[in-house]
């Protein structure tokens, strides 16, 4: 417990210091200025795109219940209850994973079992580090020079290296046979169930073939909209750059993002902003001012659940298992 205390306070101390120096660095108040003049028009067609990728990534946890019994699997308006209300709840969560994990949980409160809940969250993360990873690719043939950055291509090589072990996972019988053994050397025998349960369950995704590819579509969809939607605030911004400046940065940003040291992406998107930007002559002032709304953007598309977490909180659906 106290260890896991430690932790969250660390990475409150890294995101507080990290955002606090480079608002420092960027003086507050050119940074209020921009802000101050920013172009409210852009901004709502901002908030608007976020929306619509909220519920395109609702649609996509949706999907992945194909390996669910259908007599079992919830209806889709309680899975869009349940992602809406995890992700407004993990804004407040340490961890990059916090709404993941509250998602799982909410969702196995149903008649979905445990292992199956972490499976769908677990390749719906999966599946977006993909579609990542992909963007960042593509992201480098706008930007080539990115290519000899050697922090960037480690990002990616392990973005690769996680989503090719998730394939062998899914569709290799030696490596799923690994991977329920080392669930197995587990050494509580509860997890040691969870693991193998877990593992089983990832590998019924190998008879889904177009269902991953639909949800991976889906991804890569999202992540074209994030980009635009950076596009636009950097619109409301005056930032002298084009759509293909934000192909190029804002994947290797939001990798960035799911470092798990700080809150909610805090520090590590105003250090990505500022450091990206700055390389095209982009001044700190601008660029940490779009790093902050790009932030409470994300914070707004999570306010539906907001809504939802008030009136109907994490309780399980009518009739589900307890």
């Amino acid at each position: 417990m106290n260890g896991r205390v430690a932790g969250h306070l660390s990475r409150i101390v890294v995101a507080s210091a990290l955002t606090g120096y480079l608002l420092w660095r960027s003086n507050p108040a050119a940074v209020a200025a921009a802000a101050r003049h920013a172009d409210g028009s852009w901004i709502a067609v901002a908030i608007l795109l976020v929306l619509v990728d909220r519920t395109l990534m609702a649609w996509r946890w949706a999907a992945l219940f194909c390996i669910v019994d259908p007599r079992q699997r919830p209806a889709t308006s309680r899975l869009l209850e349940v992602f809406f209300v995890s992700t407004f709840v993990g804004t407040f969560l340490p961890a990059s994973v916090g709404g993941d994990a509250v998602r799982a949980y909410s969702i196995s409160r149903d008649r979905v079992s445990g292992a199956d809940a972490v499976a769908s969250v677990f390749m719906d993360r999966m599946l977006g580090l993909a579609s990542l990873l992909i963007m960042g690719v593509v992201g480098l043939l706008f930007a080539r020079d990115l290519a000899a950055n050697a922090p960037i291509l480690i990002a990616l090589a392990a973005t690769a290296f996680v989503s090719a072990v998730t394939v062998a996972m899914i569709f290799s019988e030696r490596a799923g046979a690994w991977c329920a053994r080392m669930a197995a050397a587990m050494p509580i025998a509860i997890v040691q169930r969870m693991g193998r349960g877990i593992v089983e369950s990832v590998r019924r995704y190998a008879f889904f073939h177009w269902r991953l590819l639909q949800v991976l579509a889906a991804s890569v969809a999202v992540q074209v909209l994030r980009i635009v939607q950076a596009y636009c605030l950097g619109r409301a911004l005056q930032i002298d750059a084009g759509l293909t400046v934000y192909f190029a940065f804002v994947p290797i940003i939001l990798l960035v993002m799911l470092l798990p040291v700080s809150i909610n992406g805090l520090g590590t998107s105003q250090a990505a902003f500022v450091w990206l930007f700055g390389r095209i002559g982009i001044q700190s002032a601008p660029a940490f001012a779009l790093s902050i709304l790009f932030v409470a953007l994300g914070i707004v598309g999570n306010l539906p659940g907001g809504f939802l977490y008030a009136v109907r909180g994490l309780t399980p659906a009518r009739g589900a298992a307890r």
